[in-house]
C-alpha cells in the first residue's frame, strides 16, 4: 500500500532523513518511533508530498507521490502533529469546507455524519472549534483526515498533549481505524506504541535502526529470547539441567527467594521454544518450577540501546 524506497532529506550539509526504505502493507498499523529530532515528522511530510525529498522515492498504492501527486494524495489522510483547525468555524461547517476543498465524490450530509459519529463528535457539531477541549480539537482533526474514506492514514504524534483518558480513548480510535485502513502512527511515547501497533519501525539521527513486529523486537535487536524461572533445589543440579537444553546459550542464577528456591534467568536462541523441555528437564531431576515467564527486555530497554547503537550498524529486522 505504502512503498518508501531510499527516502533522503538534506538541509544544506545536514541528512534530516538518511537512506530509509520499507513497506507498509494493507490494513497494517505501523508504529513509526524515534527521539524528538530523529527525522520523524521530516518523513511523515515526505510520504504526504508535503515537502519534497532530496532523492528516494514513495509510492501510494501504485501512485508516486511527486509524479502522480493528485492520484497518491487521493489515497492518504492526514493529521498532522498540530491539527490544521479554523478555529472560528463550528465543526460542522468546518467538516463540510474540508469535503468541499477535499472534492470528496460521496454524498455530502451522509459521510460527515458517519465520519462524526465514528470519531464521536456528533454532540459538538455545532459548537465553535476554538471552544473545543484538546481532546475534541484532535478528533476533528481525526474527522478531516478520513474524509474520503481514504485507504492510507498518517497520523503524526496524534496524542501530544492529551491527558491519560483522552489518550486512552484516541489509542481504541486509532486501532478501530486499521480494520479499514493502513495506518502510520508516528510518536516518542514507547507505551503508545506498543499499545496500537502492529508493527514498529525504529528511527534515530535520520536513519532507520530497526524494523520488527512490536512483540519481537526485543528480540530481533539481540538475536536471542530469555526466559526467567524460580526453581526449587540444588543449585548445581538445576544449572546442569537446563545448560543441556538444546538452544540454550547460557543461564544465569539471579537470587535465591528461599533457603531451597532461586531465580534463574535461561538465554536462547531465536527460533526456538524451551518451554516443554526445561518443564522435563527439571521434573526427570525433581526440581519443581514455581514459576516461569518471558524474560525479554523491554520495549523502553529496547529503544534505548537501538538508539545508542553505531548508526553503520546492519538496520535490525532485515525487512526493506
Amino acid at each position: 500500500m505504502v512503498e518508501v524506497k531510499n527516502l533522503t532529506k538534506r538541509y544544506g550539509k545536514i541528512k534530516a532523513v538518511n537512506d530509509i526504505s520499507f513497506t507498509v502493507e494493507a490494513g497494517e498499523i505501523l508504529g513509526f518511533l524515534g527521539p524528538n529530532g530523529a527525522g520523524k515528522s521530516t518523513t511523515m511530510n515526505m510520504i504526504t508530498g508535503y515537502i519534497s525529498s532530496t532523492s528516494g522515492t514513495v509510492t501510494v498504492d501504485g501512485y508516486d507521490i511527486l509524479e502522480n501527486p493528485k492520484e497518491a494524495k487521493s489515497k492518504i489522510g492526514y493529521l498532522p502533529e498540530i491539527p490544521p483547525l479554523y478555529l472560528d468555524m463550528t465543526v460542522i461547517k468546518y467538516l463540510e469546507f474540508m469535503f468541499d476543498l477535499k472534492k470528496v465524490s460521496l454524498p455530502k450530509r451522509e459521510h460527515i455524519s458517519e465520519v462524526m459519529k465514528l470519531v464521536k463528535i456528533t454532540e459538538v457539531q455545532d459548537r465553535i472549534i476554538k471552544n473545543l477541549s484538546k481532546g475534541y480539537k484532535q478528533r476533528v482533526g481525526f474527522a478531516q483526515a478520513l474524509l474520503g474514506n481514504p485507504p492510507v492514514l498518517i497520523l503524526d504524534e496524534p496524542t501530544v498533549g492529551l491527558d491519560p483518558k483522552q489518550i486512552i480513548e484516541i489509542r481504541t480510535l486509532i486501532k478501530n481505524l486499521g480494520k479499514k485502513h493502513t495506518v502510520i502512527f508516528s510518536s516518542h511515547v514507547l507505551s503508545e506504541i506498543s499499545a496500537t501497533c502492529d508493527r514498529i519501525i525504529v528511527i534515530s539521527n535520520g536513519t532507520l535502526v530497526a524494523d520488527a513486529k512490536t512483540s519481537e523486537l526485543s528480540t530481533s535487536i539481540s538475536g536471542e529470547q530469555k526466559l526467567s524461572l524460580e526453581i526449587e533445589g540444588s543449585q548445581n543440579t538445576v544449572l546442569d539441567g537446563l545448560k543441556n537444553i538444546q538452544g540454550v546459550i547460557r543461564v544465569k542464577k539471579q537470587k535465591d527467594t528461599s533457603d531451597t528456591s532461586s531465580n534463574y534467568i535461561v538465554e536462547y536462541q531465536n527460533g526456538f521454544d524451551i518451554r516443554r523441555e526445561v518443564f522435563n528437564a527439571m521434573a526427570r531431576n525433581n526440581c519443581p518450577i514455581l514459576s516461569m515467564q518471558s524474560g525479554n527486555e523491554t520495549l523502553e530497554e529496547s529503544f534505548l540501546r537501538l538508539i545508542s547503537q553505531d548508526q553503520t550498524q546492519k538496520t535490525i529486522g532485515g525487512r526493506k
